[in-house]
Formats: C-alpha cells, structure tokens, sequence
C-alpha cells in the first residue's frame, strides 16, 4: 500500500492553530469528522489519547504519528497537519512538534495502521523528507513529497544490489515496535547505499518478524548488526561477527554499525545451541556490570512472581476459609495445600532463572538446584538469590573449561557434561558453603527483625513504603518488594507484605485522587488518565503513576514517597499484617486489621493528593481556550 493512497489532500491542515497536545489532537480528530472519515468525536478521541496514555507518538525530531484502529472510523486516512509555531506534545526528545501524521484506521479492517505507520516511519528518516515537509504549503506538494521518495527508495535499494561488494544482515526492534523499528531499517538500507555494502534487515514489529533473515543470507553475511531495545532471535548468528547496540544507533550511527559488520570488527557470537533462540552472548557492546547483574536478577524475580502471586493468594484464600470453617474443612487444606505447592518453587525458580539469564540454558539445572538447596539448608531467599548468581558464573567458567572438548564429544556437551559438572559443582558449593554461612546470616536477620521494638518496626515499614514510590516498579521498588517476599517466604509473617502493598498502592490512588480535588492543575488528558489510577491503585499496580512520574518527577514522587512512607509505617504502628503478597484492597479482608489496614491507606493517599495537588501550578488554559473557539 502507497502512503497517498490514504493521505488525502482534503483533510490536510496546513496551518494546524494549536499550542497544547490535547487541542491539536482535538483539531485534527475535528477534521476527521467534518470529511466524513469518523463518525462519533468522542468515541475516536478516546482511542487516540488511550494510545497516548500508554507512550507518547511524538517520535522526535518534530514529528508525531498519533494512530487509533476505532470503531468510530469509517475509511482508512491519513491526516497530514504543519504547525509553524510547534505543539508542546511530550514528544519523546522533549522538543515541539511541527509535523503530525494521525492515522485512522476500522476497528474491523486488517493491519492498516501498522503498516501505514512503518511505511511512514521508513520515509522520515530522510533528513530531506522532513525538512522538506516543514517548509511545504500546498496539500499537493505534500503529496508529491512521498511519490518522490517512494521513487528514491527504489533507486537506492536496486544501486546496493548492483555495488554491493559486502553484505550484512541486520535485524531492528524497539520495545513497541512501531516507528523506530522501522526507521533504524530505513537509516541503514539508505547508509549501505551509500557505502556500496548490500544489506537485508529484518523487522522485529507489533505485528510479528517482517522480511526474516534466510540461513543462507546470514551464512553468506560478512557481519550482523542487531539494533534493538528488546530481545531477538540471536543465536542463528553462532560464529558470525555481530554488533549489538540500541535501536537508537540504527538510527542515528547508521554508518559506524555497518562499518564494523562489513569489515568484522565485532565480537564473534558464541552459543551452546543456534536452535536455543534468545539465548544471551558476550558480544554485546556497552552496559556496565550493574546493568547486567540488574537484568538477571529481574529475569529471575519476572519468572518467580507468578508463583508468588498465584500461590500467596490462594495461600491467603484457605486462611480465610480455615477463619470461617476451621482447619478441618476441606476447602482450606486443599487451597493451602495448593498455595503452598507453589510457594515451596519460589527460591528454585528465582535461582534457576538467574542462573539462566546469565548462562543461558546450562544454567536452569544448577540454579534451581542451588535454590531447593538453599531453602533446606534454611538459606532462605538471600542463600537463594545468591545461588542463582553462583551457578551462572560458574556453569560460565564451566563451558569456558571445556572448550578443548574432543568434537567427537561435542554433542554430549549439553545432555551430560554441563548437566553433571554444575549439578556437582554448585552443589557441593550449597551444601559445604553458601547453605550454611547464609542460614547463619539469615536467621540472625530474622531474630534482628523479631527482636525490633515498636519505634525501629514503624521505621522500617515507612522506609519500605517510600522505596515503593520512589522508581514506581523500578530497581528500588523492586528491592523493597523482594526484601518482604524475602521475610514472608522464611516466617510467614505478612507485616512487612501490609506495608510495601500501602506503598506500592498510594502513587496512583493519590494521583486519582489529586486529580479530582484540584482539577485546576491537570490537563484534561491527565484527568482522564488519572481516573482510572482509582483502579490500578486498589488493585496495587503502582505503574499506574508512571506516566504522570515522567512529566512532573519532583512533585510526584516527592509527594507520593511522603504519603507512601507514613502509611508504610502506620501499617507496622497499628500492626497489621496481609498474607498474600498481591491483590491490593481485593486481599485485605483476609490479614490482620483489615479497616487499620485501609485507614493506613486513606491516610497516605489523602497526604500526597493535597501535597501534589497543592505543589502543582495551575495548567495555563490560553491557548487551549483560544484553540476551542477557533474550532467552533
């Protein structure tokens, strides 16, 4: 599909009147309704700013692509609007907006707003494109932008076949997969025309792998880059030069990325198994040692949470039952017995899966391994965590050692050797070492925390109940949360879970809230966003207040760690006690001092709504009132 197909002259804005994000959203869904190409404002608008809500489509360098599949859309359009003055639009570089693509797309139709977005993307890296763009007047020549590029695309692809004299293969992808995906493909297809290198990328997509790399393309590549923000499929890459950096270096490094794949300037890409997809490697560039043993510990936490959530609920669910039928009832000792099944993989599976991200699959065996080991020698979650990171090292330093292996014995690498010698290895380690010194350390931290008087509890519980507010489900939120599914996991003992759930569920509650009570010093789409933090934040979802975090950090964090840190403490000051380690207000009936529990939540949530709410200046509405009467 060509973009003019779609972008029509008829709904272009050349001279696009608003100054804030909202009032330029509202022209333009204005216009889309006048021509007929949507049926109900409200119902479109909504779409639009649902998707803004999730991350902003001001993509940077002046452009914004904002897009809905709606119901309300009756035929799939492109509007096209120029601002000459910028739209303060949240883009993601923080610069204005001149330039604005709102794609329109049925809700029953296929997938034409992903590829109108990629098709889109791919044309606007084009330094030309956009500048040209920029200085347009006439819907016509706006047209006639893409009919020529559509043209220089063709020429520029069709020239790397015919000079080519080297070949990379690249693959792109953005944690969204949508514009920078396809605009770091475009960058290095136009970069290795220019430098005579042919290139095949493949896109990494919302709509899956696009134009996948053949084994014979990458046998015959001289280099690989992988430009992406996510994981990708990198094994298939065994023995082959690759350079691996972010999306953003696809875009604007263009040329360095594709000087180093075409001459093998890059690490050699080892693994165990090219069938074993996402496995990690040595080879990637950049990154310190922190933001890796950062990236394991969360592999192992994100794979352990199911189990926590699932079991502890369920676990919470036969208190309930046992309080109300007694311990003989059949629904409590089947759904404790249940609950309990899934907590007893808890410190296995955050071993095992540490183990995994740092040494791939040879790691799972001697991680969960070090894991049950730690939870029978009473190592508990810290003999645990630590386990993980031993048989990762180790199974790495292993695989290192065997390298000289006979090929004969190649093949039983995998199924015997890496099996036996960390199983041995890291076990002998548990049962010797790790186990014992961490069960001394772990029980003198449980006796340190029974052994607390009433001032040191509240202190602890208001400090856990700010770490949860301040990065909102970033490194110190997660700490916070592992520290109590730590004690919980060893004692049983819900009290500290009762202060990182108040924790975790203010920042968004006091947002709603805040939100409500002085309406005076939110934006409209910040007042839509915030109503439904009401839900996420009962719900202990604490990313909720994300969005809000980004575009005002010092007042929201500042007043959500204020009221999260009080009713952390209140929590631990009126003892109350939650067994379950989520759920929010939907687990609160089942712990101890269930109405403390709310009051402690209330308080908290009311203290950082006024602050925030107080702290907050007032939205300059000039320009959005001018923007309302230009579009009556």
């Amino acid at each position: 599909m060509k973009i003019n197909d779609v972008l029509k002259k008829d709904l272009m804005i050349m001279d696009l009147k608003a100054r804030t994000k909202e009032s330029a959203i509202d022209e333009m869904v204005k216009r889309l309704v006048d021509e007929g190409v949507v049926n109900d404002f409200d119902t479109f608008k909504e779409g639009i700013m649902n998707r803004e809500a999730q991350t902003s489509t001001g993509l940077g360098d002046g452009i914004a692509m904002p897009h809905s599949k709606n119901k309300a859309v009756v035929e799939p359009a492109v509007l096209f609007a120029k601002s000459s003055n910028g739209v303060n639009y949240d883009a993601l570089d923080g610069q204005p907006v001149e330039i604005f693509f709102m794609i329109a797309a049925p809700e029953g139709g296929n997938n034409l707003h992903l590829e109108v977005l990629a098709s889109l993307s791919r044309r606007l890296v084009d330094a030309e494109v956009v500048q040209a763009l920029k200085t347009t007047q006439k819907p016509e020549d706006v047209q006639l932008i893409f009919d020529e590029s559509n043209e220089e695309e063709a020429v520029t692809e069709t020239q790397a076949n015919e000079k080519g004299k080297k070949f990379v293969v690249a693959v792109t992808a953005c944690p969204t997969g949508i514009a920078h995906t396809y605009m770091a493909e475009d960058a290095l297809k136009k970069k290795a025309a220019e430098m005579g290198v042919e290139i095949r990328v493949e896109t990494n997509g919302t709509d899956g792998a696009k134009n996948k790399l053949t084994r014979e393309e990458i046998e015959r590549a001289d280099g690989v880059i992988v430009a992406a923000d996510k994981k990708v499929d990198t094994a298939r890459f065994n023995g082959k030069p690759v350079v691996e950096r972010p999306v953003s270096d696809g875009i604007k490094k263009a040329e360095e990325l594709i000087t180093k794949a075409s001459t093998g300037d890059a690490p050699l890409y080892k693994s165990e198994d090219s069938a074993n997809t996402g496995d990690s490697s040595d080879s990637s560039e950049g990154g310190s040692i922190w933001q890796s043993i950062y990236k394991d510990l969360m592999n192992g936490i994100s794979h352990m949470l199911p189990f926590v959530v699932g079991g502890g609920i369920l676990l919470a669910l036969s208190f309930l039952f046992e309080s109300f039928l007694g311990s003989d009832s059949v629904l409590f000792t089947s759904l404790n017995t249940i609950g309990g099944s899934a907590f007893q993989f808890l410190i296995p599976i955050l071993a095992g899966y540490i183990a995994y991200s740092i040494a791939d699959r040879p790691g799972l065996l001697p991680g969960m391994a070090g894991g049950f080991l730690a939870v029978e020698s009473n190592a508990g979650f810290l003999g645990g965590l630590v386990a993980g990171f031993v048989a990762g090292y180790l199974m790495n330093a292993i695989k290192k050692m065997l390298k000289g292996v006979p090929k004969t014995f190649e093949g039983i690498k995998s199924i015997l050797l890496y099996p036996v010698l960390g199983l041995l290895v890291v076990g002998l380690l548990m049962f010797f070492i790790i186990g014992p010194f961490f069960a001394v350390i772990n029980n003198a931290m449980l006796d340190f925390l029974n052994s607390l008087g009433t001032g040191n509890v509240v202190l602890l519980g208001a400090v856990l109940g700010g770490m949860m507010a301040v990065d909102m489900g970033g490194p110190l939120n997660k700490a916070a949360y592992a520290f109590s599914i730590g004690i919980f996991t060893d004692t049983g003992d819900g009290a500290l879970m009762a202060a990182v759930m108040v924790g975790g569920m203010i920042p968004p509650l006091a947002i709603a809230l805040s939100t409500v009570l002085f309406k005076s010093k939110f934006t409209d789409l910040e007042k839509q966003s915030g109503l439904s933090n009401f839900v996420l934040g009962v719900s202990f979802i604490t990313e909720g207040a994300i969005p809000f975090a980004a575009a005002d950090p010092v007042r929201v964090i500042g007043s959500s760690v204020l009221g999260a840190a009080i009713g952390g403490g209140l929590t631990q000051l009126w003892n109350v006690s939650i067994p379950a380690p989520h759920g929010g207000l939907f687990v609160a009936g089942i712990g101890e001092n269930p109405l403390l529990f709310i009051v402690a939540l209330l308080i908290g949530s009311i203290i950082s709504a006024v602050a925030m709410g107080l702290w907050k200046p007032r939205v300059d509405t000039t320009n959005k009132n001018e923007v309302e009467s230009n579009l009556n």
